[in-house]
């Protein structure tokens, strides 16, 4: 199971490199909109109406790919002050339940968000002609890509493989994005 799980790790490694890249080319694109903007109302005395919604859009991408690299490197929100007063033992069982609730949650972002998007799917966003279901596609492909890393996290601690936790420096497995070890010390 070891070997599995050390095979998917590169998987979801290029999933995550590519999702923070993503997430990074989304705050330089919003960005250049912003400033597009701002040059054309107050240089050329015009507008352009489909900045602000595009700009939003281009938002929400960044925030929940880089959101779902966040918990793939153990920077989500975790049971941190408890931690300090229980045993090593106990340790990572709190980290279990700290996953489990993080994709129980981005269950619902996805639940939700298709729900959001076919309720959505027959309205047009004015400023930009498309579908209002657009809208809610970064909330699902971000809520899918957390429960897939929060799963990778989980069945990792269980072959007794180590995660990846805020705060730790050490890179055992080479390069940008890789798993971590911490919680078994």
């Amino acid at each position: 199971m070891q070997r599995f799980l050390m095979r998917a790790a590169q998987i979801t490694n290029l999933i995550g490199q590519t999702a923070l890249w993503l997430a990074g080319a989304g705050v330089v694109f919003m960005t250049i909109i912003i400033f597009l903007q701002v040059f054309v109302r107050y240089v050329l005395n015009s507008s352009l109406p489909w900045t602000e919604p595009g700009a939003v859009m281009v938002m929400g991408w960044f925030i929940f790919l880089g959101a779902a690299v966040g918990v793939r490197e153990g920077y989500h929100l975790a049971f941190d002050v408890v931690l300090y007063f229980i045993p090593d033992r106990l340790k990572l069982v709190f980290f279990s339940i700290s996953d489990l609730v993080v994709m129980a949650f981005a269950g619902g972002m996805v639940w939700y968000g298709i729900k959001l998007a076919v309720k959505t799917a027959g309205n047009k966003l004015p400023s930009l002609g498309i579908s209002g279901a657009f809208d809610f596609a970064p909330l699902v492909v971000g809520g899918a890509l957390i429960i897939l890393f929060s799963l990778e996290r989980l069945l990792r601690r269980a072959a007794g493989l180590p995660t990846a936790r805020f705060g730790t420096d050490d890179d055992p497995n080479g390069g940008p994005g890789a798993l971590r070890p911490v919680e078994a010390r």
